[in-house]
């Protein structure tokens, strides 16, 4: 179980810029002598998506091609599952230059055509979009190596919960494509009448760009893509200086889980801004003589021009010794003379990290919110050395100081960087050789740079709330949004107050129409909440030594949720999960790979890489897909595609056993086998849609439903 690292952050990385798919799919009719699967089918070209979104009634046009690479034409019937109150206004597919209708079936005529298709094929892909109505279309021969283009626009009413809007696109369907899209194009454009707080994807990773309040453009861009997952947009509007919004999940007799998103205006009014102070902490050291200190100097001009007037800043350089901009903070109007105090820095020297954080938290004031932003290459090579020593200097710092920290390169002490983030409230970025260093900073400072409430907390009053990540509220930015995960117990309705610090002065903002959801909700939640946490308690246990409880919490957590982390390759190994027995020899591996990997140096390659990978999870703006794991086993260096034996299905985890996809909830009771393509079959999906999805798995399915443990046996 020796996982390599590089692999397992690449693989986040992938999973975090999931790339979306099309829409609908083609049944082809195959001769006689050809057995036909739909993941066989056809290969998906091109595909183009343009939503536009305007007061919530959305308009998505649709325009893809379909190739036929098989060696005989190919016919059959083209399938678009319509989201949920869409109204078709224009459907042509073209053949020979010809355009072709189509119809649109209600939810029971559309789930005959998918038990058919089920039937036919003996695949059950399709079940997931029981209940759901669709467009038909006869599909004229398409000759070997020809092609039909299908446009498609329908537009639907978006309904708004609480100044909540909710979009769904069915992408999912290009997984039954032959080959990858060669292309994909995703394009949506928002517009309201009400400003536009909050805009967030819980299913890619999709560019926003937003112009003022009442705008927001989003695209996503791939190439040679097979995804496996609908497109979700969630935007909020609201007249509140800060819009708050929540989105829940529950099982029955379960606890839930909700996910927070509370976000400013775009613009605010100058007064609206929080007068803050900067730090800003810079390693001049000798290693970072050439194009670090040019980009770190780059960064720090960024932030000095984007200064708000009401701000102050102070600068410290670090080697051997510090050098100040000045014995105290500037004010903004002092920016100019700072820029030409960073463009004199030169590099030499050692670096001496205590005295310069000392002396930049030595001038902060305790009145006023502070940004610190620490910029280092190297470990504590001058003056007090010993990274605990250092933590328990800088622990008198005021509480109001929020420290950044950067690392540059792979010789920073990573367990001193990390943990000097989590002491005071802040985040730490790795900047890796291939990253530039002012683009990072940069990026990051857009950010925070205008605070509209900070000491932010949230309370809930009669919900009762706990586990949640980050455990305490971030500060609101305006332009950016704050995300809060956590688990509550019962739900119901409630009033929310945030509550926080705007210039000094103690400010709530009352919401009183938010819901916890009682049973049911957005399935999504569950996997970000368990992808948070298993960050969070991989980062405690790297920074404060094992604890059996962390460790059993993530073993507990990486199974039942299906998190893919370094030390969790159980659910794609023959690891038997199902057992109290076989979870305990798990978490003894777990336990002495990570006591093997304690002993080793917290800086260099390996250990920032690790550290990286663990504040992605911890910080993850949704759950991450599955992708391609690399480990090293005992035969050498081994790569899986993971979502061929673990697959997501709602909000449950299922894992293949002995050809069979197993629910991670199973905890081996009995079970009730049900007959594949049975009528019972058919019936328990019709009165369950939840169980369409886990059935559309395969043939072989063992399924936790209400209390139940459902076996689809062939």
């Amino acid at each position: 179980m020796r996982i390599c690292y590089l692999f397992g952050l690449m693989a986040l990385a992938l999973a975090l810029a999931a790339p979306a798919s099309a829409d609908g799919i083609i049944i082809i009719e195959p001769p006689p002598d050809v057995q036909l699967r739909l993941d066989q089918a056809l290969t998906i070209k091109y595909h183009h998506v343009d939503i536009n979104i305007k007061d919530q009634v959305a308009t998505t046009h649709v325009d893809q091609v379909f190739k036929n690479d098989n060696p005989w034409a190919a016919e059959g019937t083209y399938i678009f599952p319509l989201p949920e109150g869409a109204a078709v206004s224009d459907f042509v597919m073209w053949a020979d230059g010809q355009p072709v209708r189509g119809q649109i079936l209600e939810a029971e005529a559309a789930r005959t055509i998918y038990n058919d298709i089920v039937r036919r094929m003996k695949d059950p892909a399709l079940l997931e979009y029981v209940g759901r109505r669709a467009l038909k279309a006869s599909v004229f021969p398409i000759p070997p190596g020809g092609e039909r283009r299908i446009e498609l626009e329908y537009s639907q009413v978006l309904p708004a919960e609480g100044g909540l809007v909710h979009y769904t696109y069915p992408l999912s369907t290009e997984r039954f494509s032959k080959e990858p899209l060669e292309d994909l194009l995703l394009k949506a454009e928002i517009e309201s009448q009400v400003p536009i707080k909050a805009v967030y994807s819980s299913s890619h990773d999709v560019s926003v760009d937003r112009k003022d309040d009442y705008h927001a453009r989003l695209g996503l861009e791939q190439t040679h893509v097979l995804p496996d997952k609908d497109f979700d947009l969630y935007y909020t509007v609201s007249l509140e200086k800060i819009g708050l919004n929540l989105l829940s999940y529950k099982e029955p007799h379960q606890d839930g889980f909700f996910l927070l998103l509370a976000a400013p205006n775009l613009e605010v009014n100058r007064s609206e801004v929080v007068a803050k102070d900067l730090l800003l902490v810079l390693d001049t050291s000798g290693s970072m003589d050439g194009e670090k200190l040019d980009q770190a100097k780059l960064a720090a001009d960024f932030i000095l021009l984007h200064l708000n007037p009401q701000d102050r800043f102070g600068i410290v350089a670090f080697s051997t010794n510090t050098r100040a901009f000045s014995p105290g903070l500037s004010p903004e109007s002092q920016a100019g003379n700072g820029r030409e105090f960073v463009d004199r820095m030169e590099a030499m020297g050692s670096t001496d990290i205590n005295r310069a954080l000392l002396e930049a938290v030595g001038i902060a004031d305790k009145e006023r919110p502070t940004t610190l932003i620490f910029l280092t290459d190297g470990l504590p090579t001058e003056g007090v050395t010993d990274a605990g020593q250092i933590l328990s200097n800088v622990e008198e710092a005021p509480k109001n100081v929020r420290i950044f920290c950067f690392g540059v390169g792979d010789d920073v002490d990573t367990d001193l960087l990390d943990q000097l983030s989590t002491d005071h409230g802040g985040t730490s970025t790795y900047v890796r050789p291939d990253q530039k260093i002012d683009e990072e900073v940069s990026a990051f400072y857009a950010k925070v740079s205008n605070p509209v409430l900070s000491d932010a907390d949230v309370d809930f009053g009669n919900i009762s709330t706990d586990q949640l990540f980050p455990q305490r509220m971030p500060d609101i930015f305006a332009g950016s949004q704050a995300i809060l995960v956590g688990r509550y117990r019962e739900g119901g309705p409630a009033q929310a107050v945030l509550s926080g610090t705007v210039n000094g002065e103690k400010r709530s903002f009352v919401y009183p129409d938010v819901y916890f959801r009682k049973e049911g909700g957005d399935s999504f939640i569950p996997r970000l909440w368990a992808t948070r946490a298993v960050g969070y308690y991989l980062t405690q246990i790297r920074l404060k030594g094992e604890r059996q409880e962390w460790i059993d919490t993530i073993v507990g957590l990486s199974t039942r949720y299906g998190i893919i982390t370094p030390y969790t390759s159980f659910l794609i190994e023959e690891k038997d999960i199902f057992t109290e027995q076989g979870r305990e020899q798990i978490t003894e591996g777990v336990q002495q790979e990570m006591a093997r990997e304690a002993d080793m140096p917290s800086y260099g390659a390996g250990a920032v890489q690790k550290a990286a990978f663990q504040g992605a999870l911890s910080a993850a703006p949704s759950a991450p897909a599955l992708a391609n794991f690399t480990f090293q086993s005992d035969e050498g260096t081994e790569t899986v595609k993971v979502s061929d034996i673990v697959k997501y299905a709602g909000s449950k985890t299922f894992v293949l056993r002995n050809e069979t996809w197993m629910d991670t909830e199973y905890n081996g009771q009995e079970t009730k086998k049900v007959k594949f393509l049975s009528q019972e079959y058919f019936d328990l999906i019709s009165g369950n849609p939840d169980l369409g999805t886990y059935f559309a798995l395969g043939s072989k399915v063992i399924a936790v439903y209400k209390d139940v443990a459902y076996e689809v046996e062939t």
